[in-house]
């Protein structure tokens, strides 16, 4: 079978336009968190950029954006979809999400450029908010039929603001993400392109990962509450130090993975707010989050009751309350492993160095691995930097997995038409 080479020009190209929106000059990194302006304004470009090579274009009631090629009498048969996310984390970089969009696009344009012939249609989808501002993954949740009214009417980021209020500030009824929903009848497959977010293929010096399932996740909105005492005058023996009681399970990190997780088993304490947050008080309140994953839901599970047991341990040893609200759980997700074996075969036709892994992050595919088969493809990131403004990979691994992914879209058309699974 013939394969195809994509122009690493046109797609570098593309990321640093993308990367303009919400670029911040002081610290380079990216802000376009899930509807917010730069998030807004990158997808209103992002049709206009997607009509321009004769696509049909169209944003569903959840804020995604939807480009699609139809072949010639191909309108009723199912789609492929290639699909990743635009929005970022605050100070995050160019490659996460974007990538998998614009090297979607840059299938299309090798294949409209070469006249190649394909039987399904193939879309491509830049999803919104998947970077959990609201405690989920909006679009990716829309379309696949996972989403619920009571998750968007209760939905919130750190600072309060309801996602229900953020959509309608871009004229977005949240009512009409439930309608973005997809039948899987109407989807042949689902590929996704990624930068790794780690540092396992730069240390192994492998090219390409070709994902076998990605992580469960659950995190948690957890607050100490003790009371706020002058920093001078309160006995160290009497205090309610709010504080005290983040710091000791923090410690307990180690002990909980140790005796109830796996290698695979991460913990994570990302954001602490201290009340009242003056040198010269005892804080009164410690709010934090907690994230956890695993590749397997029932060691979550055992993993988060050894979290709540802990906590409320130390609660009553530091004279605390503790409170934690579940923002939100996703279970582990399997690839199909038809899609991994056409991804694997492609990287060996092309000669790349690769090997099979599991995603420790999570991604769009993991809910439409519940609909139809999906596969992922990993490039490395140096070292293993993600989230951050020093985000980078080469441009000549970027190349590579754009290599695999048109290869890879090709080869499921083709196995497609001749009937295989």
């Amino acid at each position: 079978m013939i394969t195809y080479s994509i122009n690493i020009d046109r797609v570098e190209k593309d990321l640093y336009q993308l990367a303009k929106f919400g670029f911040n000059e002081k610290d380079k990194g990216i802000y376009r968190q899930g509807f917010t302006d730069p998030d807004w304004e990158s997808r209103l470009w992002l049709m206009e950029y997607f009509e321009s090579y004769g696509l049909k274009v169209q944003m569903d009631g959840a804020g995604n954006v939807c480009a699609r090629l139809e072949p010639e009498g191909g309108e009723s048969q199912p789609t492929i979809i290639i699909a990743s996310h635009l929005d970022s984390v605050p100070a995050g970089g160019i490659f996460d999400g974007t990538l998998g969009v614009v090297a979607g696009l840059e299938c299309i344009r090798i294949i409209q450029e070469n006249n190649i012939p394909f039987r399904y249609p193939i879309e491509i989808i830049a999803t919104s908010e998947e970077e959990g501002r609201f405690g989920g993954m909006l679009g990716a949740q829309a379309l696949t039929g996972s989403l619920t009214l009571g998750w968007l009417e209760n939905a919130k980021d750190p600072t309060g603001e309801k996602i229900t209020d953020a959509m309608a500030k871009y004229g977005l009824d949240y009512h009409q993400a439930l309608h973005a929903v997809r039948a899987p009848e109407t989807i042949k497959a689902f590929l996704e392109l990624h930068i790794e977010q780690g540092p396992v293929l730069e240390a192994s010096k492998k090219t390409i990962g070709v994902v076998e399932g990605i992580s469960g996740v659950f995190k948690w909105l957890i607050k100490f509450i003790g009371k706020a005492d002058h920093a001078g005058t309160a006995p160290m023996n009497l205090r309610s130090d709010a504080f005290m009681g983040l710091a000791e399970f923090a410690h307990e990190i180690g002990r909980i993975i140790e005796e109830n997780g796996t290698d695979k088993t991460r913990l994570t304490i990302g954001r602490v707010e201290l009340k009242p947050g003056y040198a010269h008080t005892v804080p009164g309140q410690a709010e934090f989050t907690l994230v956890g994953r695993d590749m397997s839901e029932e060691v979550m599970k055992d993993v988060s009751d050894s979290c709540r047991k802990a906590l409320s341990a130390i609660a009553r040893r530091h004279r605390l309350m503790f409170e934690y609200e579940q923002m939100s759980w996703l279970e582990p997700k399997a690839c199909s492993q038809y899609v991994m074996d056409v991804i694997e075969k492609n990287t060996q036709e092309l000669g790349y160095s690769y090997q099979l892994m599991p995603s420790g992050a999570g991604h769009d595919a993991q809910f439409f691995s519940d609909i139809t088969p999906t596969g992922m493809i990993f490039i490395p990131s140096v070292g293993g930097v993600s989230h951050a403004p020093d985000e980078w990979s080469h441009w000549s691994d970027v190349e590579k997995g754009c290599n695999v992914l048109l290869n890879s879209l090709l080869t499921i058309q083709h196995d497609n038409a001749e009937g295989k699974a």
